[in-house]
């Protein structure tokens, strides 16, 4: 099992920045249904929820996925990451590309869209060269690289669909296919390329080491990623030559309905000894995840049903549980590094308390059956709800990680 490498890990800063931005995105998001209640919950087409969706997808799903990988690789993977220096252009890069793109579909502005679109090439093209060269050519660890590689690959075919939609959109150019098309195409790269192959190969490493579950059999989890990846060029291959989406859908559930499952048996035959808070944040975002593997099929609602599920619920509960490790854990490498081995500095568990955790998780459980309920009723009484309890739980999310802060301050102060 791998372990961590602290003193390969990379500035404290450089990640944290990334895993910081995310709450405010979901807020974003929170504040966006509670202002076009009305709308936004009727169709996925709609500039709010389009602008909403990517809020969720890119500014909380994304930063936790770049911060996280930018710390993950140099501490468990071995990987050297080139230009960390670089990290602050990235997060600047990435997040103004973001407020450019969910700006621009909220407004319908081909200006601001077109801008967004060069934002965000240069952000993922950035990302590929700090990750990409220590990834193919680091020792060791050879099933991990091959997953967070193909993730990678997965993340910047996400990327460069999502430059052809904006471009597309703003009459730079004429895509060779529909927007629709194109956007079930980008949006299952997103899910189950990016994200979930990023989650399938870094749960391999944390479930073992944060809750003590056993190691996923290395051909088992070689040929889930295998798998994964051969559907989803397949079925994006049929899909662009004409041919039906049901392919791509059964593909993305699939191998949301093999991780999850797999993932709930192994926590499942482990005793819960340790970490209650993050065992309770994996379980709650592995079942809702099985609940959007089994409705994703069905168009529901016009996907809202799946898109709420999948993207509002599943992803942010089985990372935000990470997200508040891993800050929790940059606190105190902080603090390491400012002190050294001599003074006995406070624990993880003490710059971010248990009882913090369990708050957060109660905000994000609390906001799912409204959410659940604005897409099933629709009313802009229950969308309003459900948009203060997203607002109230990403408030929440940012005063716990800023507790990690207050605690270090307090500690320094009272070594001056």
């Amino acid at each position: 099992m791998a372990r961590l490498a602290i003193e390969d890990a990379p500035a404290p800063s450089t990640p944290r920045r990334f895993l910081l931005a995310a709450p405010y995105w979901g807020m974003a998001a929170g504040a966006l249904l509670l202002t076009d209640a009305a709308a936004l919950l009727h169709t996925r087409w709609h500039p709010a929820t389009l602008a909403a969706t990517h809020a969720f997808t890119l500014g909380v799903m994304g930063n936790l996925l770049v911060g996280s990988l930018l710390q993950f690789l140099p501490a468990a993977a071995g990987v050297r990451l080139r230009g960390a220096a670089c990290g602050g252009l990235l997060c600047l890069l990435f997040n103004c590309g973001i407020l450019l793109l969910t700006s621009g579909l909220y407004l319908l502005k081909p200006l601001l869209l077109t801008a967004a679109a060069a934002a965000l090439a240069l952000a993922f093209s950035l990302l590929a060269v700090m990750t990409g060269p220590g990834l193919l050519t680091a020792c060791g660890q050879g099933l991990l690289r091959a997953g967070l590689s193909a993730a990678l690959l997965a993340a910047l075919v996400t990327a460069a669909g999502g430059v052809l939609l904006a471009l597309a959109l703003s009459n730079w150019l004429a895509a060779p296919w529909s927007v629709p098309v194109l956007t079930d195409v980008h949006a299952a790269w997103g899910i189950a390329g990016w994200v979930l192959l990023t989650l399938g190969s870094v749960s391999r490493v944390v479930m073992p080491m944060f809750l003590g579950t056993a190691v996923t059999p290395p051909r088992l989890q070689m040929a889930w990623t295998a798998a994964t990846v051969l559907l989803l060029v397949a079925a994006s291959i049929l899909l662009l030559a004409g041919g039906s989406a049901m392919p791509l859908r059964l593909s993305v559930a699939g191998a949301a309905l093999a991780f999850a499952s797999a993932a709930l048996q192994q926590q499942l035959r482990t005793a819960p000894a340790r970490n209650a808070p993050l065992r309770a944040w994996w379980r709650s975002g592995l079942l809702a995840l099985t609940a959007f593997a089994l409705v994703l099929p069905w168009q529901l609602r016009g996907d809202l049903l799946a898109g709420v599920l999948g993207i509002a619920v599943a992803l942010p509960l089985l990372t935000v549980g990470m997200q508040l490790e891993i800050v929790a854990f940059l606190g105190w490498l902080d603090l390491h590094r400012r002190y050294g081995h001599g003074t006995r500095l406070p624990s993880v568990h003490r710059l971010l308390p248990d009882a913090d955790k369990w708050r957060v998780l109660c905000g994000f459980l609390a906001a799912v059956p409204l959410q659940l309920a604005a897409v099933l009723e629709p009313s802009t009484g229950l969308a309003r709800a459900a948009g203060l309890a997203l607002l109230i739980a990403y408030t929440l999310l940012w005063h716990a990680l800023g507790g990690v802060r207050r605690r270090s301050a307090r500690f320094v102060a009272q070594k001056a």
